[in-house]
């Protein structure tokens, strides 16, 4: 986006996701829901991030580059994830049980779920969509300081993604209050 103006890409980031947000969840389409989970698969992340990966983390564009970046991950190394949840559950129970993965957390059920997570979107309260999440990387930051082969460095990274969609969620619960 070279000579773009910051300010300009950075509204349209966030008129482009409160249209998807809120336009599909009003559509209560379950062809939508499906849409919404493939958007990465068919736009590409690269064109998804060009968009919303410089967004704040409490913004909805910040918000869904974070959801639509913890999916792609999910899909492309879920036997790795998998074993980083299995690690955590232990250590971050309530998370673990608000997260939703089924039991045993293999591959496919983390790849089912980060995909229900993202269908949400469309087909339920938002700050659930962004708590559920939140749940997911807290487990799997355990997870990561529970083993050995993990970075602090990175074990920060994933906890400070639960983190910030923990506080958008939170900041979603305050709007509809308000």
């Amino acid at each position: 986006m070279g000579g773009t103006d910051p300010a300009q890409v950075s509204e349209a980031a966030d008129r482009a996701a409160t249209l998807l947000v809120r336009g599909a969840r009003q559509a209560e389409d379950d062809a939508v829901a499906e849409r919404l989970v493939r958007l990465a698969d068919t736009e590409g992340i690269e064109a998804i991030a060009e968009v919303w990966s410089s967004s704040p983390a409490d913004s909805l564009a910040g918000c869904l580059w974070r959801l639509f970046l913890l999916r792609s991950w999910v899909h492309a190394d879920a036997v790795g994830v998998a074993a980083e949840f299995e690690a955590g559950r232990a250590s971050a129970e309530f998370a673990h049980v608000v997260a939703g993965v089924a039991d045993p957390p293999g591959p496919d059920e983390l790849r089912a779920m980060v995909d229900a997570v993202l269908r949400g979107i469309a087909t339920s309260d938002f700050a659930d969509v962004l708590f559920r999440a939140a749940a997911f990387a807290r487990v799997v930051s355990a997870g990561r300081a529970a083993s050995s082969g993990s970075s602090e460095a990175s074990v920060q990274r994933m906890l400070a993604l639960a983190e910030q969609l923990e506080a958008a969620g939170h900041q979603e619960m305050r709007q509809r209050l308000v």
